[in-house]
């Protein structure tokens, strides 16, 4: 019993650790999610397990538009294997840099905020895996490398366990 108290408490002190996207307030370039997602944008990316083993590749090809007051991105991946899936968020900015953003395969609503040079952008996705669909939490670290290049890095944990990792590198086309 003693052993599963000490074992919540780390992984209740380890969820409460880590930078914070106010850290980067500071940072340049700005974001501006808008500018930067409206048009074209390619980008390319991998999946990593825990172990850091790279188990899947994939190239996206994004369309940005507005709708309204909101930023709708058109998702287009293509699969190592030659498979394919598509992906349309809603974005909605909410204020003081602060966006949500809905999706077909994601629970609920996401919830992101944009503070300097980076975008934080935290939600659970529905993912199918071999038959199967498993319910896992990202959190996205975007960062605005130069007014065309983007960076980011997404945490993949399943009941608060990291499960893998994503890389993906975006390029906003002229």
């Amino acid at each position: 019993m003693l052993k599963k108290i000490v074992l919540l408490l780390c992984i209740g002190l380890a969820s409460c650790s880590g930078v914070e996207v106010q850290t980067y307030q500071q940072a340049t370039p700005a974001l501006d999610l808008r500018q930067f997602f409206e048009g074209k944008v390619e980008a390319w990316g991998m999946f990593q397990k825990r172990s850091g083993e790279v188990v899947r590749r994939f190239y996206v090809d994004i369309h940005g538009y507005s709708e309204g007051e909101n930023l709708i991105l058109d998702e287009s991946f293509t699969y190592d294997d030659g498979s394919t899936q598509k992906r349309v968020w809603t974005l909605t900015p909410t204020g003081d840099g602060k966006w949500r953003g809905t999706a077909g395969d994601v629970v609920g609503e996401a919830l992101g905020e944009v503070s300097g040079n980076t975008f934080r952008w935290r939600y659970v996705l529905s993912l199918p895996v071999d038959g199967k669909v498993y319910d896992v939490h990202l959190d996205d670290w975007m960062y605005l490398i130069d007014e065309n290049t983007m960076a980011n890095r997404s945490f993949m944990t399943k009941f608060g366990f990291e499960v893998g990792q994503i890389t993906l590198f975006f390029r906003k086309q002229p």
